[in-house]
């Protein structure tokens, strides 16, 4: 089986890229999988230009049997176990982030693009696509949808959470220690240390409780250094 692991990037994010590039390599390289820096921007407008890269996998799909997407704020853990083991090959592999402080917000933008597009049905369980782990039976999901992409907030998380919901495709639900954004570590979720998760997710501003004035790309170093040395 052929695997990928592929992650957006370009000069805008050269700091970042430059820190977590080389342990993304390095785990690809584990789980037997190439790697590829998606740096051309896709047809959209805005900061879709830059989510909408991942329009790119239908192509890659018809040469990989299963992709997975990590963005470039993300730091693996030394503890991560290997993805493409633990996602079905018919599933897609993702977590939701319609809960905590995000919870309202998440389901507003569901109900919008329902009530552009029309209601398939799609009540909860928004994706975040930033840890994202698909197969060649869910191509469909990253051609446009009536020659449609979504410009709104959300960009490819609604518009992909729209095709799944659309397609009847099954989610394989991944654990939030698989992409732990800073929403999993307010008081709903126990205020859960990063630390003990597998993939850590730096994304938006990166808000974690000991974040301080430091810049996301310092946060990013220091806690490298934490867990690598």
């Amino acid at each position: 089986m052929k695997l990928l692991m592929v992650t957006r990037a370009d000069d805008k994010v050269k700091e970042i890229a430059e820190l977590t590039h080389p342990v993304l390599k390095r785990y690809a390289e584990k789980w037997d999988a190439d790697f590829l820096v998606l740096s051309e921007d896709y047809d959209s407008k805005g900061w879709g230009i830059v989510h909408y890269r991942l329009m790119r996998l239908y192509d890659l799909l018809e040469k990989y049997d299963r992709i997975l997407n990590i963005d470039s704020d993300v730091v693996i853990n030394k503890t991560c176990p290997n993805l493409f083991d633990i996602v079905p090959y018919d599933k897609i592999g993702v977590i939701y982030e319609d809960v905590g402080t995000r919870e309202l917000d998440r389901k507003n933008r569901i109900r919008l693009i329902q009530l552009k597009w029309g209601n398939i049905g799609w009540i909860e369980n928004y994706i975040n696509s930033g840890v994202c782990l698909v197969s060649k039976p869910h191509r469909e999901i990253f051609k446009r949808y009536n020659g449609k992409l979504w410009e709104k907030h959300g960009y490819t998380d609604v518009f992909f959470g729209y095709q799944i919901h659309r397609l009847n495709l099954e989610i394989f639900e991944l654990d939030w220690h698989y992409n732990h954004m800073s929403i999993f570590s307010e008081a709903w979720n126990g205020r859960a240390s990063r630390f003990d998760s597998h993939i850590i997710h730096y994304a938006g501003h990166a808000a974690f409780p000991d974040k301080g004035k430091r810049t996301k790309t310092i946060l990013i170093r220091d806690d490298m250094k934490r867990i690598y040395g």
